[in-house]
């Protein structure tokens, strides 16, 4: 064959390369469907067996209890005007605060167990998209929360005194340190263990079903105002904190902003009750208290989706392909979030 038919043979065909599917980017409220072990009707049952577990540990908690009240009579009468009192926070008796915050921190570890035994590896996928608590961007969020509160309480409290409403600090109650180090103490774990439950369970929940965040921002909205025993005001209060947790939640990608909020909120609330400037035990409000709570919020809410957005804080996780409707997605593309 001459030279001038080499040149002219065909060209070799290109090496072929298979190009991968574009990523999918899953929010917050959609990461059940992560769970190497997910079916529709899996977090329903993680829920069920959550209260179980919740059930047994309320019993050990409960039966000794019980026992040392029959056993010193003082402790009986201690639990008598537990059973029937409406005011947990009483610098009196401080330990009605446990009384009222410990059942609340046992959800956690119901939750916690219920989801790994029902649902596999990843309970850290209720805590964010990476599958892990971020505990750098919840000191920032508790940072930004404390500050965003103080300055709404501190305008409060001057508006009141300027229109000749203010009222003292009371530092006299023996009890006082007592009930500080058990508000510093317990309330960041109740706050926690709310939104583990509301925001984390719940949103994964509805949105293991419902694609647009909307619903499992809403839909879980009426729970949480259940659980609080407030007026309609208080409780409209309640539903706005519920909303702008859960779109803080679904928008960075995790629960730590909600936490933060939640822990300075109520952390707040109770050192002000504690020398007797705020009512820490009030089921009632005002328009004008909705209006503050909710400007309040807001304010912190964009300031944290700001900030999130300025440090890069991931919201999203991106997967190799669209998600299973049954689970079926090899757990080796998700191993680093799945470690729990």
């Amino acid at each position: 064959m001459s030279s001038n038919e080499d040149d002219t043979a065909a060209p070799a065909s290109a090496p072929h390369f298979d190009t991968p599917p574009p990523a999918e980017q899953v929010a917050f409220h959609r990461l059940a469907r992560l769970r190497p072990r997910y079916r529709w009707w899996r977090l329903l049952l993680t829920g069920l067996l959550g209260i179980a577990f919740y059930a047994v540990l309320m019993l050990l908690l409960i039966v000794p209890l019980t026992i040392s009240a029959a056993l010193i009579p003082a402790w009986g009468v201690e639990v008598q005007t537990l059973l029937v009192t409406a005011e947990y926070f009483d610098l009196d008796r401080p330990w009605f605060l446990i009384a009222l915050v410990l059942p609340l921190i046992l959800m956690i570890p119901a939750l916690l167990l219920a989801s790994r035994i029902v649902e596999g590896r990843g309970v850290g996928l209720l805590s964010s998209v990476t599958g892990r608590l971020r505990m750098g961007w919840l000191g920032k969020s508790l940072l930004l929360a404390f500050v965003v509160f103080a300055i709404s309480f501190g305008l409060l409290l001057g508006w009141s005194a300027a229109t000749g409403e203010g009222m003292a600090a009371d530092f006299s109650h023996p009890n006082l340190w007592v009930m500080v180090v058990l508000v510093l103490l317990l309330i960041p774990f109740q706050a926690a263990a709310e939104e583990y439950v509301f925001r984390g369970y719940l949103m994964q929940l509805v949105g293991g079903w419902l694609r647009h965040p909307a619903f499992a921002i809403l839909l879980p909205v009426p729970l949480f105002v259940l659980g609080h025993g407030y007026d309609v005001w208080g409780a409209a209060s309640v539903g706005v904190f519920a909303v702008v947790a859960a779109w803080l939640t679904w928008r960075t990608g995790g629960l730590e902003a909600a936490i933060g909020l939640h822990i300075a909120n109520n952390v707040c609330i109770f050192l002000l009750g504690s020398v007797g400037m705020v009512d820490a035990n009030a089921t009632s409000g005002t328009p004008i208290d909705l209006l503050t709570s909710t400007v309040t919020m807001v304010v912190f809410a964009l300031l944290a989706d700001l900030w999130a957005r300025r440090l890069g804080v991931v919201r999203t996780v991106a997967v190799p392909r669209p998600i299973a409707p049954a689970g079926a997605m090899g757990t080796h593309q998700l191993a680093p979030m799945l470690r729990g």
